[in-house]
């Protein structure tokens, strides 16, 4: 009887072993600091989960997912239009994303990458830099001056100005008023209102982006990411969400399938 009780035992320490080894190596955990905007949030999740090679549920990558649509305006702050600091506000969603387990971390906005610096010195996991991978994508693809569409505090803040020197790529910006009918009319009086894009306007951005020699540009604000997946854009641009996701992916330890760079 007592071998009987002294085998059990011995069985039962074993696969408790075997399950403390198990649980040793850390399962990668996505943070996604959102809600920056709030519906690019919701894509970049949606392009995750579609682009992720799996056959179950369980082939998923863990996500977890702060949403907070209530953080200040980047650009606004940037551009010297508002004292509201966003930063504090993504360093608390960023340490509570940490605390609830995530291993690596992921901004679906561009103009937050501002931010970025301070942001990963502040934090003990990795977040990845969506403008440093977009601008290493199309340096790869060929491109060697590279168009950018973004919001005004992402092009005052020069963040790809910049990146791309450092990548040794030139790049251009659309003209002052080009930029206001992107800023004021497409990004936010139509794609954050959920109103219509005007796609003959936003074509012509585009084309003085061209005019100046640009092979390509950069959809560089995730709201400009929704029009490629509403409407459909043509190689001359570079989803910014989509390079983000696709790096994500493989941080993470999975294969992503279905890009097209």
């Amino acid at each position: 009887m007592s071998s009987n009780i002294t085998a059990r035992r011995a069985k039962k320490h074993q696969r408790g072993n075997a399950m403390n080894k198990t649980s040793a190596a850390p399962h990668p955990v996505l943070g996604v600091l959102g809600g920056i905007g709030p519906m690019s949030t919701v894509y970049f999740y949606e392009m995750i989960t579609a682009h992720t090679k799996a056959e179950k549920d369980q082939d998923h990558l863990d996500i977890v997912i702060s949403s907070r649509a209530t953080t200040p305006d980047r650009s606004a702050y940037i551009l010297g239009e508002s004292n509201d600091d966003p930063f504090s506000v993504m360093e608390r969603d960023a340490e509570m994303l940490v605390r609830y387990g995530a291993t690596v971390l992921a901004i679906p906005c561009n103009t937050a990458h501002y931010f970025y610096d301070r942001l990963q010195r502040s934090l003990p996991v990795p977040v990845l830099n969506m403008i440093q991978l977009t601008v290493r994508t199309a340096k790869a693809g060929g491109c060697q001056k590279l168009g950018i569409l973004a919001t005004s505090g992402t092009v005052a803040s020069c963040s790809y100005q910049r990146m791309c020197a450092a990548e040794g790529i030139g790049c251009a910006v659309p003209s002052e008023a080009d930029q206001a009918a992107l800023m004021n009319t497409i990004i936010y009086g139509q794609i954050k209102s959920g109103k219509p894009v005007d796609l003959e306007l936003f074509g012509r951005i585009a084309d003085g982006l061209k005019a100046q020699g640009c092979q390509k540009a950069v959809l560089g604000c995730t709201e400009l990411s929704l029009i490629k997946r509403d409407y459909g854009l043509d190689d001359f641009f570079i989803d910014s969400t989509e390079v983000l996701a696709k790096a994500t992916i493989e941080a993470c330890g999975k294969i992503p399938v279905g890009f097209d760079f």
